[in-house]
């Protein structure tokens, strides 16, 4: 069996299990935030009653950070339904905005927070909850019907996906990110190339890759139609999660006899920066054949491109320049926060290079990456052209419908906001 099938297999009492097989599942944990949150809590009520209870109040991880830093009252509305739910649920994990509490992008929070784990499954109301699959777990986004559903039993019914197989042999260059990884495989494949299967990355070149970066990997599988993506965990998903919780957990591997619907197999070194152009994270195209489009502005941020590795890299490329184009910074959590004012690149912080380049620095949160209010730090406007760390380019994604988005990684989206066109990093990484 694929690792996913040997999860599902143990979580729906099992010995094995097949594709296409549909099963209940034991859910592990439910994540939802504000835009999703109070309709699955709504449906939870009418289905089970006003005054039931969740099946397991430490298994409901609710973290508010799409719509936190906006006047709109339709926002701020939701906040205040969540922020009552938990109330009166009394759950353990409830993030809240406006406090010491607060944590950020919900996908990378429920990582920092140790609530990521090997063998887990966990279901959430959001398209890229596929993230956690980078810690060897299954993990998909549902609508707030099963969420509702999952808040009253704590199971749900599922189908068992088939699994795509992508192997990178080697090792990759160092001007090639996650994003790019997952961008090539997206494109190769199509935007319904892995409709409801598990995207399974392995090889070599994966298993050198730290947790920021295999987040990302994860995160788009839903970018291809995929049910999740999965990384088979190994040490460094062990010690990420040691240092993180001492919860136990189960760590699963594909058999060397599984059967994949389709395997890719990769050269890692032959691997170049991509761009994926509007209006689909599958009109993929090399960097270095776009560098007549101007742009108007640059974003790295989101669940996908507001990592700690993300900024690190950007500050790579903008130390000791000027970027010439609007340039928004959004980190994902109050953690990655924290790790631009104290990691330093020679004698500067993280923070002190983004700030001398120019750069808009905007509070921890989804930021622009889903449009937002008109207040949303960093949405786009009309005729806008950027190049953004996000996850999606479709019309009106980042807010004006006559903007387009040119989707890469945060070493391309900086060496674009240094030249105010898309630009291959590589022109300024020494050796490259």
């Amino acid at each position: 069996m694929t690792i996913v099938e040997k999860i599902l297999a143990k979580k729906s009492n099992k010995e094995r299990v097949v594709p296409g097989e549909n099963i209940w599942v034991d859910v592990d944990n439910l994540l939802t935030h504000d835009v999703c949150g109070p309709g699955a809590a709504s449906i939870f009520k009418r289905e089970f009653g006003e005054n039931a209870k969740v099946w397991d109040k430490e298994k409901v991880i609710l973290i508010p950070d799409h719509y936190i830093f906006t006047k709109d009252k339709y926002a701020m509305r939701n906040l205040e339904i969540v922020k009552e739910f938990a109330k009166e649920q009394d759950l353990k994990y409830y993030y809240e905005p406006f406090t010491s509490d607060y944590k950020g992008v919900c996908h990378i929070a429920f990582a920092e927070e140790g609530h990521a784990m090997p063998g887990k499954v966990m279901f959430g109301t959001d398209s890229h909850t596929c993230t956690a699959g980078a810690f060897g777990q299954f993990a998909t986004g549902i609508g707030n019907t099963d969420a509702g559903f999952i808040l009253g039993t704590g199971r749900l019914w599922v189908k068992v996906p088939e699994t795509i197989r992508f192997t990178f042999n080697g090792k990759f260059p160092k001007y090639v990110m996650g994003k790019d990884i997952v961008l090539q495989t997206i494109g190769d494949i199509g935007f319904d190339g892995a409709t409801y299967c598990c995207m399974q990355y392995d090889g070599e070149a994966i298993g050198d890759l730290n947790m920021d970066e295999r987040m990302t990997i994860c995160n788009m599988a839903i970018e291809a139609g995929g049910k999740c993506g999965i990384i088979e965990p190994d040490q460094t998903t062990i010690d990420y999660v040691k240092a993180r919780t001492d919860a136990p957990f189960d760590v699963y591997h594909s058999d060397a006899d599984a059967t994949y619907k389709s395997e890719h197999i990769y050269e890692a070194a032959e691997m170049e920066p991509v761009v994926a152009q509007p209006y689909s994270p599958a009109n993929v195209e090399k960097a270095k054949n776009l560098e007549d489009v101007k742009i108007t502005r640059s974003y790295i941020g989101s669940c996908t491109g507001g990592k700690t590795t993300d900024f690190y890299a950007a500050a790579e490329i903008l130390k000791g320049r000027k970027t010439v184009v609007d340039t928004f910074i959004v980190p994902a959590t109050t953690k990655v926060e924290k790790d631009l004012n104290e990691i330093k690149i020679g004698d500067e912080t993280l923070m002190e290079i983004l700030e001398k380049a120019g750069c808009l620095i905007g509070p921890p949160s989804c930021g622009a990456c889903l449009g937002g209010p008109e207040d949303t730090f960093g949405r786009t406007h009309a005729n806008e052209v950027v190049i953004s760390t996000t996850n999606r380019n479709f019309h009106g994604r980042m807010g004006s419908m006559e903007s387009k988005v040119y989707l890469a990684s945060p070493y391309t989206a900086a060496a674009s906001a240094v030249t105010g066109y898309i630009t291959d990093p590589r022109k300024f990484m020494e050796g490259e």
